[in-house]
């Protein structure tokens, strides 16, 4: 009889024998035949389903479905060999049990029976594990307890103690599992001290093997940072004679970089890091009474014979991990720095070393170096030392990641190298200052945005000031000073260019930036402290040979204005707004070494103009908070209207006195600026 068969989502007329198929008939059946969404859509959800046809069927991937004359026996035919009825399936009346059982394939039903029986068994197999009863209801209770801001204090205080009860005596079975681990370590977070310690003590002698597990690392973090010293001294010293290992350990590793890190004392971080420098490190226990060093220097100075072994042993370990590519370690960039500091500049391993260092391909390894604090030091003394080919490879791998390097406690400080020994200033203006300053110094609200946090940023203004201000300590951070100390000193044997003109240079380039920052946000500069000093080095930095002395007169007259405007006078009054002012009426800073006042060149002449903007407010300013700066008024030998201002002064010498005697009562203290204005005059 003629059948319908399914190909392609499209339905096509065959004549097919019953029993007998052609070669071709044989080899199309046995092709696994693709279904299209076209099919799926003209026919059933069921991915196998009857033809819409009752009276005729077809073959789908070679199966010949039943006939009419089949059915009425409620067998199956394949190729006309007949199939016995399924076990779930029987026949009522001569048919099939339903509309479904002449397919021959089970019902909807099954699925959902088979699902159930599945779960079923899952429960029974987790209800047979030991603990499941405790792991069960400490489930629960953990469910409750990280919705932190749903559970009153009382009940967490009951579901902790509860929660304790379960896990002691049991931690070590908990921290292991993937959904226990959390459960101890929510328990750390939420109980007392002495249930933290109490999990510690439980602990005791497994950290190293704990550190190694990819959910148990996460519960010595947290014991860590919840816990005391006791706790503390009971896991760290576990990773002794065990760093190299760990530090190879794909989960170990990082956890124990957390803990030299963030965790362990000097005492403690000079025990792990000693392995690095050799076996005996790690097998030899030091005398406790005895004090540690890892300083590679004086190691070596005690054995000097080992110099060879340790050395080797070390780039070893070291060269290991940056092929592994694994370079975001602190304890790799301490071990690095000691390395270099010891292996002696120009020689055959410093060279070595470089070379590893430069081969890295994505310049990850001296991204990593820059944000520490050894691998600052490491990366800076690399480029003190470099050639200027060096110097170009190293700069740029930081291409992309000078504004984040800008405003970094460490990074800075390569940013700071790298503008102070590299001479080609074209260089590093291109690879620095383009990616820290806008594209153009148009006084747009993006340009001035972006400007202005910069040089309100703690670190980031280092770097934009730098040019300006390179020889005040009250730019550069305290641990950055001895740094820079020491590239200078390297900088007089490795650079050929005169570093004032290498200052100069790069201050051409950030000037018309800053000076249009100034013109156009005057306001909000003077109002922060970091501000105002960035307006007085600028402006007093801002020489002829860097910039035309018109350049400066409407960054002066944006000041005047603002100081006009009432609503600024408290800003105005501020310290650091006046010591800014002072500076600039003088034209310069006060030298308390040299006791004198290094002026600028060619003076502000900004305490003419202030005289003129203030008027008879002078007199006011003497007697106020900003009495220094009309005191710098009188002291300023540049000043063309000076006469000027001793005789309003002189008019008013009445009030003067007053204000600095101030009140008789002591409540109002005198006026230390008014009183020296008085003796000037």
């Amino acid at each position: 009889m003629p059948a319908i068969k399914r190909k392609n989502g499209a339905l096509k007329e065959q004549a097919a024998s019953p029993t007998k198929k052609s070669r071709v008939d044989r080899k199309e059946a046995s092709k696994p035949k693709i279904r299209s969404e076209f099919t799926e859509a003209e026919t059933d959800s069921d991915p196998i389903v009857e033809s819409d046809t009752t009276d005729h069927s077809g073959s789908d991937n070679g199966v010949s479905w039943p006939s009419e004359d089949d059915e009425g026996e409620g067998q199956d035919t394949v190729g006309g060999v007949k199939l016995p009825i399924r076990n779930n399936e029987t026949l009522d009346d001569g048919g099939p049990k339903d509309s479904q059982a002449k397919n021959g394939f089970k019902l909807d039903t099954a699925s959902k029976e088979s699902h159930a029986k599945q779960k079923a068994l899952a429960q029974e197999r987790r209800a047979a594990k030991p603990n499941a009863d405790n792991l069960a209801r400490s489930k629960k209770i953990w469910e409750r307890l990280r919705r932190q801001s749903h559970v009153p204090l009382k009940e967490r205080k009951e579901l902790v103690a509860e929660l304790f009860s379960i896990i002691s005596g049991r931690v070590k079975d908990f921290v292991l599992k993937h959904d226990a681990s959390r459960i101890v370590q929510t328990g750390i977070k939420y109980g007392n001290l002495e249930q933290r310690k109490m999990i510690a003590r439980e602990l005791k002698g497994n950290y190293h093997h704990l550190a190694q597990s990819k959910f148990a690392k996460h519960m010595i973090g947290k014991l860590l940072v919840h816990g005391d010293d006791e706790i503390r001294d009971i896991v760290i010293p576990e990773f002794y004679g065990n760093v190299r290992k760990m530090i190879r350990h794909p989960e170990a590793a990082w956890i124990l970089d957390d803990v030299y890190r963030g965790a362990a004392t000097s005492k403690q971080k000079a025990v792990l890091l000693r392995e690095w420098y050799g076996a005996e490190y790690a097998v030899f226990k030091q005398d406790s009474q005895k004090e540690l060093t890892a300083d590679l220097a004086k190691l070596l100075e005690q054995n000097p014979e080992k110099r060879g072994p340790t050395l080797r042993y070390l780039f070893d370990m070291i060269n290991q991990l940056i092929q592994k590519k694994t370079t975001g370690f602190t304890m790799l960039h301490d071990a690095m720095l000691q390395y270099y500091l010891n292996i002696g500049v120009g020689t055959e391993s410093s060279t070595e070393f470089l070379e590893v260092i430069k081969n890295d391909e994505e310049g990850d390894l001296l991204k990593n170096l820059a944000f520490t604090k050894s691998g600052a030091r490491l990366v800076s003394l690399l480029f003190a030392y470099g050639s200027a080919k060096d110097r170009k490879l190293l700069l740029r791998a930081f291409k992309g990641v000078m504004e984040t390097m800008a405003g970094d406690p460490h990074a800075h400080q390569v940013l700071l190298t790298a503008l102070d020994v590299i001479d080609d200033t074209v260089l590093t203006t291109k690879s620095i200052y383009t990616e820290l300053l806008p594209k153009t110094s148009e006084p747009n609200e993006t340009n001035t945005n972006r400007m202005l946090e910069y040089v309100l940023h703690q670190y980031a203004r280092i770097s934009i000031l730098y040019p300006f201000a390179h020889k005040l300590p009250s730019v550069l951070p305290t641990e950055t000073q001895p740094l820079l100390t020491e590239i200078h000193k390297i900088r007089s044997t490795t650079s050929k260019k005169d570093p004032e003109s290498r200052r100069r240079e790069l201050a051409k380039t950030v000037a018309p930036h800053l000076l249009t920052l100034i013109t156009h946000r005057a306001a909000d500069l003077i109002g922060s402290t970091l501000g105002c000093q960035c307006v007085s080095e600028v402006l007093l930095a801002c020489s002829s040979t860097v910039v035309s002395p018109e350049e400066r007169v409407p960054a002066l007259q944006a000041l005047l204005a603002v100081i006009q405007v009432p609503e600024m006078s408290e800003a105005i009054s501020s310290p650091p707004a006046g010591r800014m002012l002072k500076s600039l009426v003088l034209s310069g800073h006060f030298n308390p070494k040299l006791k004198e006042v290094e002026k600028c060149d060619p003076p502000l002449g900004f305490a003419d103009l202030l005289f003129e903007s203030l008027g008879e407010q002078t007199v006011e300013w003497a007697m106020g908070a900003n009495s220094f700066v009309v005191l710098g008024m009188l002291e300023s030998k540049d000043m063309m209207k000076g006469e000027d201002v001793v005789a309003l002064l002189r008019g008013r010498k009445k009030e003067l006195e007053k204000a600095a005697k101030g009140d008789g009562d002591g409540e109002k203290k005198g006026n230390k600026g008014a009183d020296l204005i008085l003796q000037k005059l």
